[in-house]
């Protein structure tokens, strides 16, 4: 055992903790092996690790100047472990239940207890959460009517941990087909995205969304205007979380740009090559078509008979010089992808019942993106219940939570007037 290091003497030299040493580990970032049961390093693993991670040891913290390792350290910062198996007694009690076999339900609390007590239940069985926390502001938020909503005076440190407490709560609630988008200010938001890798692995980020908010406005500061916001889009497991693709249509501008010709019959359209890179030797469309050969190192899409069919139909079109294109018509056109600036304004206070309630059209293509009509959708910061109300559009399950009395009353009359079934449960702390 000479040449190798227990986690131990890993942490001892780090000067960081075994919980840190086991997770660098878990992440595969420290290559170790499994002897007798315990995990041993090799030195030249070890040097490995230390010549790829420039390390700065200091007594409760480790940083590595790699960015894509990087690791914020903030005073009150929790280990991962003593969050997640920290015990508090409560339970969740019916407040008013409308449809006892009814899955979907709002819960009053704390959202970090009831995030706790959902784990027994739902651990690894959530396909989507969208949250869109208090972003440190310092402020307090009201309705039209003054009614507080809610406090918002989190600053720097204590926020990011208010956040990643949850945030490592959230994850282990997420099934391995999971998505979190987490829709966030742009002062706070390099900050979370840190978090956010740390949480949930930089492997597993997928997009930084920008998201236009409001028109342009005039400020009167020294600076450009501030009109976007940022959503930040992770998988629990990266290439299995769940996406329908839903497309975006073009509009009338893009569609005359992208199918300028016009046909009598069948309206807009363009023509794409017959063929297409790379030779066939024996196959089918490697061969002579109408007189034609594939130019050199290129094969015909279609098979022979298909492209005969096609022109029969009139559907392939013939330049002066004798060049096939197939028609592809406007019509037929299934919509562009989508791209990661989006353009969802909220509607101002006076249209609604929540200070920084979410544009329904926003919350439609995530949800409808990223779960499936089983699916179960969770919004912790549910604020006016948005969120819940999209997902029971779309016929999802959804579960929502939230410690503002405005937001359970606002949820509470806005779903009792729409007809949606919800169950309402308050969280009981018995510390």
């Amino acid at each position: 055992m000479s040449n190798f290091l227990t986690v131990d003497e890993v942490a001892q030299t780090l000067k960081v903790t075994r919980q840190t040493v086991a997770k660098y580990i878990q992440r595969k970032e420290l290559n170790a092996v499994k002897i007798n049961k315990s995990y041993r390093v090799s030195y030249s693993e070890f040097e490995n690790f230390l010549s790829s991670n420039s390390v700065v040891s200091e007594p409760e913290a480790i940083y590595f100047k790699k960015s894509r390792n990087c690791f914020l350290d903030y005073q009150g910062k929790s280990e991962e472990k003593e969050i997640l198996t920290s015990r508090h007694l409560g339970t969740i009690k019916p407040i008013e239940l409308n449809h006892k076999d009814d899955f979907n339900k709002f819960i009053f609390g704390d959202n970090f207890f009831v995030l706790k007590n959902l784990l027994s239940d739902l651990r690894g069985k959530i396909d989507l959460i969208y949250i869109d926390p208090p972003y440190g502001t310092g402020q307090d938020f009201s309705n039209l009517d003054n009614d507080h909503a809610y406090s918002d005076k989190l600053l720097h440190g204590d926020f990011l941990e208010f956040l990643r407490r949850r945030l490592f709560l959230l994850r282990e609630l997420l099934s391995e087909n999971g998505s979190i988008y987490l829709h966030i200010d742009k002062k706070i938001g390099h900050y979370v995205k840190i978090i956010m890798d740390e949480v949930f692995g930089y492997n597993n980020f997928i997009n930084d969304i920008t998201r236009i908010k409001c028109n342009p406005k005039n400020f009167a500061r020294n600076a450009y205007g501030n009109y976007s916001d940022i959503i930040l889009f992770y998988a629990k497991e990266r290439d299995k979380n769940i996406w329908n693709e839903v497309k975006e249509e073009l509009t009338k501008e893009e569609e005359n740009i992208f199918f300028p010709k016009i046909h009598p019959k069948y309206g807009r359209y363009t023509t794409n090559p017959l063929h297409a890179p790379g030779e066939t030797i024996d196959g089918d469309t490697g061969k002579e078509w109408n007189g034609l050969m594939p130019p050199k190192g290129r094969h015909w899409r279609y098979s022979r008979e298909e492209l005969t069919r096609l022109d029969m139909q009139g559907l392939i079109e013939w330049s002066e010089t004798g060049n096939p294109r197939k028609m592809i018509f406007a019509k037929e056109h299934k919509g562009k992808k989508v791209q990661d600036v989006w353009e969802f304004k909220d509607k101002g206070l006076s249209y609604v019942d929540y200070p920084t309630q979410k544009n329904h059209e926003m919350l439609r293509r995530i949800i409808s993106n990223s779960s499936n009509e089983d699916s179960v959708v969770l919004d912790c910061f549910a604020g006016s219940g948005s969120t819940l109300f999209v997902a029971n559009e779309l016929k999802r399950k959804w579960i929502g939570i939230d410690n503002s009395t405005q937001s359970l009353s606002v949820v509470k009359s806005n779903f009792k007037k729409e007809k949606i079934k919800c169950n309402f449960f308050e969280y009981i702390s018995l510390d």
